[in-house]
């Protein structure tokens, strides 16, 4: 298999379910109906912060067509993380199904489920309380001073988590510079086309089934488990369609509380969030302030960094600890550089409540990183691309926290690549057009693949064949549209000599499916690929022993090639899979089948480049993004036409982030950008033009060299952005977004 060319690895081919969407045949859990579903709405807190001193669901109990009400008064007390990914994971449990106190605007206080969708929102109008509002707390900085109204006993400070390499100090004393800059990065939504929704039935076996379009079906089942003191083979999650998911289906939302509805009345049970609740009440991405240190010396050598981070994970904890610590271990991948520490700090206050969310850290670090670096450049009088390629790692470089082999970075070649397509040399930096101002950028990240080194990170499958010679996969993956399963059926394909349009898959189902870690932290193809791949292997491997014996043909002269088994000696002695899986069946009496589990074996790194041009009206402070290149280093790209789509999607991310997007809030702590209308995502018509461009120098421990792509390629578009609009203007932007009163307001300054 080793040097053999490639049949569908490395090709394009359309996702699964692409005609299914297109033709509206594809069934999302918002259009599943069960006989007798009930309805669910959920009543949120309108205030910040406070007691709820007395709650009068009376009304709404009354209500003909209700059938069930549920508040703190009689729902579980169980304390949870929403994050919850092991059964074991010990991670800070702040959240209830419902508690005697809310902790910020859209925070859940009593649920109705009725016979209809209007009677439901009827009833939750009914409910009445009476709150005792406690002082809050908007700010997370403000939130670690003494005396800070104390959101969760024990104080607002979440944890503390630092990593370092060598002696930040004492190189920081040593060198020719030292920069500084505190830079903040906004929590964001992550709109995703389909809203927050689940269904959940309980039957009179005591058998509890949720359907729910989430990333994490195995977390799910474990966490609706504990809740509800249930056994696990009495919980079933199955994950149906997913209308995107971006990190913001990862944690356990809704889920829990329609899991109760449906177990108080003994009926199906369907909620649905429209988009102001998703936007408010379910997870955005951490803001963050940075404080940033770096020593220089004259040549441009960045000898020594130092990162204080305060995150704001709002009112619960949730993932604060997962994302601060993935956070923590990016930016030791990208620069040569001894001497690093990073101190990341999350912290509870009474905004909405932070969680995973695309990039996972890396977003936020590398945006702060990299605008303080153009900073560096320029204060160096060096062109940054000069300054990336004398300091970014190389293919032998070492982590200097373990001393241990990045694997095989590309970073170098991402920016070479990027800087030739985008003709940075002889491209201005800055232009004057009248009222106009035109500059160019470029910003380097990385991400990682997978979880190893922080915990397990396993993946196991089956895969069946079937008579005629077409098989059947059983995997845990949540395809969330990125194709990852389709990238499954490639490698299988590639392995047994199938067209991966002849291989089924069964997906992510608790009762149907092996175990699988979850959808998140890019382990899709790095990790998910390798695991069709080596059960792929398995069945290949108890083929071609059927075959020999069918053949009377040695097992190591045979290989797959287009639905046969074929000597490679003799290519006209050749059996079709059909007649080699029927050959089983009918003389060994025996089906052939394989399950395999896969351990992830390395914590590997994709690594990106973006160059961006941008034009900024001075008049009205509107920046719009003229021109586009974004260079990744995947290994290998199992379906470039993915690699290319997940990139483009990325880059239209990183543009909000840079520009647009963050959740604004009032004196009270209300969320004034709650709907589309107020919160701006960039528009087909607000796109650049773009140029996606890949470096293919392969990584070895993924399936055919592959490594992710889907959370590195938003990790540098933001920053590349930014730093345009910086060298645009001749300003020093700190502050995301870069909203035109914002660059109004800093021209003014700058007059």
């Amino acid at each position: 298999m080793k040097n053999k060319k490639l049949v569908y690895v490395g090709n394009n081919r359309p996702i699964r379910d692409a005609a299914l969407k297109v033709t509206g045949q594809l069934q999302y859990t918002a259009d599943m109906k069960f006989p007798h579903m009930l309805y669910a709405k959920m009543l949120f807190s309108p205030v910040a912060h406070a007691k709820i001193k007395k709650i009068d669901t009376s009304k709404a109990e009354a209500l003909p067509g209700v059938k069930a009400v549920v508040t703190y008064k009689n729902s579980p007390r169980i304390p949870y993380n929403s994050s919850m990914r092991f059964y074991e994971h010990k991670i800070p449990e702040t959240e209830y199904l419902f508690d005697d106190t809310v902790r910020f605007v859209g925070d859940r206080v009593a649920a109705v489920a009725a016979e209809s969708l209007e009677i439901a929102e009827k009833a939750i109008r009914l409910i009445e309380v009476e709150y005792e509002e406690l002082p809050a707390v908007f700010d997370p900085e403000e939130a670690l001073k003494e005396g800070a109204p104390e959101i969760h006993p024990g104080g607002n400070k979440v944890a503390e988590i630092k990593t370092e390499a060598g002696n930040v100090e004492e190189a920081l004393a040593q060198a020719d510079y030292v920069f500084e800059d505190r830079i903040t990065v906004p929590a964001i939504h992550h709109c995703a086309i389909e809203t927050h929704v689940a269904i959940a039935t309980y039957d009179s076996r005591g058998k509890l089934t949720v359907y729910s379009p989430n990333q994490n079906t195995f977390a799910f089942r474990i966490i609706i488990s504990k809740v509800l003191e249930m056994p696990m083979s009495k919980v079933r999650v199955v994950r149906p369609a997913i209308g995107g998911a971006f990190g913001g289906k990862l944690e356990a939302v809704i889920e829990p509380v329609v899991a109760l509805l449906a177990k108080m009345t003994g009926r199906p049970v369907k909620m649905e969030l429209n988009r102001r609740e998703s936007i408010v009440s379910t997870r955005t991405r951490h803001a963050g302030v940075f404080y940033i240190k770096s020593g220089v010396n004259k040549d441009g050598t960045l000898v020594a960094q130092d990162f204080r981070v305060i995150l704001n994970t709002g009112a619960y904890a949730t993932s604060a600890l997962n994302v601060s610590g993935a956070m923590s271990h990016k930016v030791f991948k990208v620069y040569k550089t001894k001497h690093m520490r990073f101190t990341a700090t999350p912290v509870y206050t009474n905004t909405p409540i932070a969680g995973a969310m695309r990039g996972y850290g890396s977003p936020q670090a590398f945006a702060a990183q990299q605008i303080h670096l153009n900073r560096v450049a320029k204060a160096l009088n060096m062109d940054f691309v000069d300054f990336q390629l004398k300091n970014l790692v190389e293919p032998d470089g070492v982590d200097p926290r373990f001393n241990s082999p990045h694997g095989n970075p590309r970073p170098l070649d991402c920016v070479t690549k990027g800087a030739e397509a985008f003709n940075w040399a002889s491209r201005p930096k800055t232009e004057e057009q009248g009222r106009f101002k035109r500059g160019i950028g470029m910003a380097i990240g990385s991400h990682g693949n997978g979880c190893f080194g922080a915990h397990r990170d396993v993946t196991a499958m089956v895969l069946k064949m079937n008579e005629d010679g077409t098989a059947t996969l059983f995997t845990g993956t949540h395809d969330m549209g990125n194709g990852t399963v389709t990238a499954e059926t490639q490698v299988i394909g590639e392995i047994l000599g199938i067209d991966p349009e002849n291989i089924e898959c069964i997906e992510a189902d608790t009762e149907a499916t092996p175990w699988n870690l979850g959808d998140y932290a890019s382990r899709g193809v790095f990790v998910s690929c390798n695991a069709a791949k080596k059960v792929a292997e398995s069945v290949r491997r108890e083929i071609l022993k059927e075959a020999a014996q069918l053949l009377e043909v040695p097992v190591e002269e045979l290989d797959l090639v287009g639905g046969y088994a074929v000597s490679t000696k003799d290519p006209e002695k050749k059996a079709t899979l059909c007649d080699v899986i029927v050959h089983g069946q009918r003389v060994n009496q025996r089906e052939i089948i394989g399950a395999e589990t896969f351990a992830s074996p390395a914590g590997v790194t994709s690594y990106g480049a973006h160059f961006a041009e941008v034009e900024v009206d001075t008049e009205t402070g509107k920046v719009k993004v003229l021109d586009y290149v974004a260079v990744h280093d995947v290994g290998k790209a199992i379906n470039p036409m993915y690699v290319e789509g997940q990139i483009e999607g990325a880059v239209q991310m990183g543009i909000g982030y840079a520009l647009t997007e963050g959740l604004e809030l009032d004196e009270k702590g209300k969320v004034t950008n709650n709907s589309f209308k107020k919160y701006h995502m960039l528009k087909a018509s607000e796109m650049p033009r773009m140029q996606v461009l890949l470096v293919e120098e392969g990584e070895e421990p993924g399936p055919f060299g592959a490594k992710s792509i889907g959370e590195c390629s938003t990790v540098p578009s933001a920053p590349a952005v930014v730093n345009a609009v910086s060298n645009a203007l001749g300003i020093d932007f700190k502050d995301l977004p870069l909203k035109p009163e914002r660059i109004l307001k800093a021209i003014q300054v700058q007059k």
